[in-house]
């Protein structure tokens, strides 16, 4: 077995044990927990599924930029919330049931919402899309549901099994993912270089911006649940991007390095984000 092939088995594998850790301090109660208050639910979905997309065609109509930039946007705004996300939202001090609740409920509406627009979004610039129901529940069963349920029977049935291997899982994962995506990283980069110029940069910041703003105002009066909704509206799956960019532009060579592009941009972007909402937080505190 060759590198190209276990990479991304170390990948897929690092995102499993990273949702499955995250399942193994979850219960079944904090997945269903938006359920049970659909309007945080519709304004959560309204922030992750409808003003990303707006937003990524209103850039991508606005700006001239390269063909596979404007690809990624699209195939972004229609993804859902990453697997990694829940780590980086908990450490910042998030709510763990909004959070895990979010991760549940945007993956089931990602079965569904994703071809459908894709389909609209598709038709309204004449680039038909191949990006079925199927294709979508299978990565994000893989990704999230079924990690994420697995952590939680093993969490009812052995609790205290399940609290003294969650932070092995947790790390073996982290690790893993980071033996995946290191080769990955350094292949694209060149690929992310070619695009940088004529307001790449600007034009991911903007729309990285744009998702931290719905999400924040959305999120409700509860300040860990507008930090949890910004960076879930903000962060977006790059699997399932890139599974929708290469079904819009298939042979696109400089779409994995405009996916990477994004994560490095968003990656500063949400750090301010979490740098000023640190602050806000200290000054009421300190009123």
């Amino acid at each position: 077995m060759d590198l190209a092939t276990l990479i991304p088995i170390a990948i897929r594998t690092s995102i499993f044990l990273l949702v499955f850790a995250l399942g193994l301090g979850a219960n079944f109660g904090e997945a269903l927990y938006l359920l049970r208050r659909p309007a945080q639910l519709v304004r959560s979905l309204l922030a992750m599924n409808i003003i990303m997309p707006v937003v990524a065609v209103g850039l991508v109509a606005a700006f001239d930029l390269h063909f596979a930039l404007k690809v990624v946007l699209i195939a972004l705004a229609l993804s859902p919330v990453p697997p990694i996300l829940p780590k980086k939202q908990l450490k910042a001090g998030g709510s763990e049931h909004y959070t895990v609740s979010l991760l549940f409920s945007a993956a089931l509406f990602a079965i569904v919402s994703i071809p459908l627009s894709a389909e609209v979004i598709g038709r309204l610039f004449d680039k038909p899309t191949n990006v079925t129901a199927g294709a979508v529940a299978l990565i994000v069963s893989i990704t999230v549901i079924a990690p994420l349920v697995a952590g939680m029977v093993l969490r009812h049935f052995a609790p205290g099994f399940a609290q003294r291997i969650a932070r092995p899982v947790s790390l073996i994962a982290t690790i893993a993912l980071l033996v995946g995506v290191l080769p990955i990283v350094f292949a694209a980069w060149p690929a992310a270089v070619a695009l940088v110029g004529n307001g790449t940069l600007a034009v991911i910041a903007v729309f990285v911006v744009a998702g931290l703003s719905a999400g924040h105002v959305l999120g409700g009066p509860d300040p860990d649940d507008r930090m949890v909704l910004a960076l879930a509206t903000a962060t977006r799956h790059p699997g399932v991007a890139m599974a929708v960019a290469n079904a819009a532009a298939p042979g696109e060579k400089l779409v994995l390095g405009a996916v990477l592009l994004y994560l490095v941009v968003g990656l500063i972007v949400s750090a301010i984000y979490l740098a000023w909402c640190r602050r806000q937080t200290a000054n009421v505190l300190g009123a």
